[in-house]
């Protein structure tokens, strides 16, 4: 592999999820979830900063060395990449995420028919959660098509860096990235509040002052999609509550709960045949959930979600249960992506 484009070309072919360039050693493709050397040779420190900085303008170099960080996204023959160059012990390095560029719709990721209840939402919060690299953007990015398809209304976006590109269809979808479009999460979400959307989604809720707009223009009439980083449901309020000061504890947990529509929980699981496919567990905020949030007792929603069937719920036991008895996963598969969901 010569240069980034090559290795860009050979990443699509070979349907690999991620690239890895690092000194020291081969470029490595993630495939099916497991990594595999590209490259017979290691690459030197010169070759693996070369191959890097191919992906850089100079005035992005200029950034980078000044920040030792850089994400970035790249267009090249109908696909996107999501880039982050490093420094890694001293050498320049990068990891690429692979995208398919085209928003997939809630049927071909195989969703449940709830998340299309949810994306249909006139207000509220609607949180799509997940360790990383989980599929959470690719979720709210077919909640987004699934709208802009069926309803005239006006979305916009706020995402770091933008990973898939929406066409207007029957409703306007604005997009804006942060660095490029606005300073921050929290500073394009305030604005987004004075230009008249129906949606908005935010790629990430990763501060307190995001989850406290993001909640204020929930409850004001404005449905709000978000990705949030926990591993299960069950942490999910003590993860947003870890984000802001002890004090404003019940201001967060009062908003929360008057403004929740629905959680999606999402799995990334690697199928026998090739491929990957999401497994969701979907919690509905029912009025049991609602007081759950307020009473301080988030290890109660396990149960609400395993009893919560009739209001669309579903656990992930259920669907990695279903997913292994049509023979789609290895049974250690399964048994790993469940070790985070027991009582």
């Amino acid at each position: 592999m010569k240069n980034c484009n090559q290795l860009f070309d050979f990443a699509v072919t070979q349907h690999a999820t991620d690239i890895h360039i690092c000194a020291g050693a081969p470029a490595q493709f993630r495939v099916n979830g497991k990594l595999a050397p590209v490259t017979e040779e290691k690459l030197s420190t010169e070759k693996s900063r070369q191959i890097c900085y191919e992906m850089l303008t100079s005035e992005q170099i200029e950034i980078f060395e000044r920040n030792l960080d850089f994400d970035l996204m790249i267009a090249h023959n109908g696909s996107r990449f999501r880039i982050n160059v490093g420094y890694f012990n001293g050498a320049v390095g990068a990891t690429v995420r692979v995208l398919s560029g085209n928003p997939k719709t809630p049927d071909e990721l195989f969703l449940p028919e709830i998340v299309k209840t949810l994306a249909q939402k006139e207000k509220g919060l609607v949180l799509i959660t997940g360790s990383t690299s989980q599929g959470k953007t690719t979720t709210m990015s077919a909640m987004i098509d699934y709208v802009n398809t069926t309803q005239k209304k006006h979305i916009i976006t706020i995402e770091d860096p933008i990973e898939y590109i929406h066409e207007n269809k029957k409703g306007i979808v604005r997009q804006r990235e942060v660095g490029r479009d606005t300073k921050t999460f929290a500073t394009g979400l305030r604005a987004a509040l004075r230009q008249d959307p129906d949606i908005i989604a935010i790629g990430e809720m990763r501060d307190y002052e995001t989850i406290k707009i993001a909640l204020t223009a929930a409850e004001t009439g404005i449905l709000v999609l978000s990705t949030l980083h926990v591993i299960s449901i069950d942490k999910m309020i003590e993860r947003i509550l870890s984000y802001g000061p002890d004090e404003g504890e019940n201001t967060i947990r009062f908003l929360l709960a008057e403004t929740l529509q629905g959680v999606i929980h999402q799995e990334l699981l690697p199928l026998v045949n090739g491929g990957q496919r999401v497994a969701c567990e979907i919690m509905t905020a029912t009025s049991g959930v609602k007081s759950i949030i307020r009473r301080k007792g988030g290890y109660h929603l396990r149960t609400a979600i395993e009893t919560g069937r009739k209001y669309g719920m579903c656990t992930m036991a259920e669907e990695i249960g279903k997913m292994l008895s049509e023979k789609l996963i290895r049974p250690e598969i399964a048994e790993m992506a469940l070790a985070n969901y027991s009582n």
